[in-house]
């Protein structure tokens, strides 16, 4: 058996213990590190279905462009409207092409002249590549007779994320108000 002074023993024993800790500190940093990655990501993804549901909202006031709003779905995609649609048609848009056409069909009344469509108060949940979401909404539009109209509402969503990008499985708007909100115009005073 070799004899090792005692400084040297001291040293090599801190040695170990130093080579320990920086182990123990690199893992450490690495979960760290995956739990920012997955965090950023979380946030990304938030922020990609608000845009989503943006890029619906200017393609609806977009006169109901059908092409525009149809491209936010994936290809065998939701659109329903329920509630307080009064002769609106409530059955189960399906694909992108009767999604598109139903929107040109909205257009083709040609009662609405102009609309704004305001969403707030998003709840969204994400899990994968899967999301859901609820959306309070108002809808403000000029109808053709003059006259300023309103629906208020709340949306329900699905969301699927295909090769890095969002999309609308299902969207039902769920109109609890519709009805004139203005009779006359700032004009008519």
């Amino acid at each position: 058996m070799r004899f090792r002074p005692t400084f040297l023993n001291s040293r090599i024993n801190l040695e170990k213990k130093l080579r320990r800790q920086e182990l123990k500190a690199a893992r450490t940093a690495s979960l760290i590190n995956e739990d920012l990655r997955s965090e950023i990501e979380k946030i990304k993804d938030l922020e990609a279905i608000r845009r989503l549901k943006a890029a619906y909202c200017d393609a609806c006031d977009d006169d109901h462009n059908g092409d525009s709003v149809s491209a936010l779905f994936i290809k065998g995609g939701t659109w329903q409207q329920l509630g307080q649609t009064e002769q609106a048609d409530s059955r189960v848009h399906v694909g992108r092409k009767e999604i598109a056409d139903f929107m040109y069909g909205l257009r083709n009344a040609g009662f609405i002249v102009r609309s704004s469509h305001i969403v707030t108060n998003p709840v969204i949940e994400i899990s994968g590549t899967s999301a859901s979401g609820k959306w309070k909404f108002l809808m403000l539009y000029t109808h053709a007779d003059g006259t300023f109209h309103r629906i208020i509402g709340r949306y329900e969503d699905t969301y699927i994320k295909v090769k890095g990008d969002w999309y609308f499985e299902s969207l039902v708007a769920i109109v609890e108000e519709n009805g004139i909100y203005l009779t006359e115009s700032a004009n008519d005073r």
